[in-house]
């Protein structure tokens, strides 16, 4: 098999010596390129290039967005056969995707993992995915608050800071101040005609947890999962008592946000956000600017994982 190894140098635990036990590693299992991105979207241009030259596997050596971009590069073109396997060595400060893949924290660990996977390719796992207005998804999109807090942790890091839980935690806090917590402007459009209460701000997740904070899993659907459609929830109360209450809920139990100042619906095939006016988005943690509109499909076995 050829494979692609796609290295982010700027991922929070990138080193050059794990990355050189990588590409041993892998170089006894298949035919490696091992190559490394310099500009943002330089992860799925080598995804894209590698399913179209017919590459077996590309194995993303980063973070959640190292992955993200793999993953809408090697499905540039949709699903189907010719789409490479994704292997992920995770190297970035949450690795969402890793985690819920059942994936090792460690990347050696993860890296002996992969090369198991190598070995028996044809028994890879195939997990389904979402779209947000066209951009693939692997756990999470988003419109409002949490994607106002995203915006803030790349703001900072372009500043030179570590993207760390408290980076995280400072930057959701300034979001939350700088907020309208008096009008809600988030509706979503469900299967059947059905229209959500007003929220302000909204989640569509395709695995759970889909955050960390260190080693705590933040689980606002605990039944989300690579082999269902996408869960919804949304909050159409900014108290901070509320809050407060489901920060509890998600961090400290299993069973996700509860109570009538939430919405959840749960195994949707599409949904679509509006918002009256433009507001952020995220997808997958990377901030994609503002929109009014963001509609989400889910997309069964859509891709074969390394796992």
């Amino acid at each position: 098999m050829r494979a692609v190894v796609v290295v982010n140098p700027n991922a929070t635990t990138v080193r050059h010596a794990s990355r050189d036990v990588l590409v041993a590693a892998v170089a006894s299992a298949a035919d490696v390129t091992v190559l490394t991105t310099t500009h943002r979207h330089h992860a799925l241009e080598i995804a894209a290039q590698a399913r179209d030259d017919g590459v077996g596997a590309v194995i993303a050596y980063g973070g959640d967005g190292t992955v993200n971009e793999v993953v809408n590069g090697v499905l540039h073109a949709g699903p189907g056969p010719r789409v490479p396997l994704v292997g992920v060595v995770p190297a970035g400060s949450a690795n969402v995707v890793a985690r819920n893949l059942g994936l090792p924290a460690d990347p050696v660990r993860a890296t002996e993992r992969l090369l198991r996977a190598l070995a028996r390719p044809a028994r890879s796992r195939t997990i389904g995915l979402g779209r947000a207005n066209g951009r693939w998804f692997t756990f999470n999109a988003g419109l409002g608050l949490d994607a106002d807090t995203v915006h803030g942790v790349e703001q900072a890091r372009h500043r030179g800071k570590r993207a760390t839980s408290g980076l995280y935690l400072r930057s959701a806090v300034r979001a939350y101040l700088a907020s309208d917590r008096a009008v809600p402007m988030v509706t979503a459009e469900l299967p059947g005609g059905e229209l959500t209460p007003e929220m302000f701000l909204a989640f569509v997740t395709n695995s759970s947890p889909w955050t960390y904070l260190g080693r705590v899993g933040v689980r606002t659907a605990p039944r989300s999962s690579f082999d269902a459609g996408l869960d919804l929830v949304g909050a159409t109360s900014l108290s901070i008592v509320r809050l407060a209450k489901h920060a509890g809920e998600v961090l400290l139990t299993r069973r996700g946000v509860r109570g009538p100042d939430t919405v959840h619906r749960h195994d949707l095939p599409w949904l679509t956000l509006h918002a009256a006016d433009p507001v952020s988005v995220q997808v997958d943690g990377e901030y994609l600017g503002t929109t009014q509109h963001l509609e989400c499909v889910a997309v069964p076995r859509a891709l074969g994982v390394l796992a």
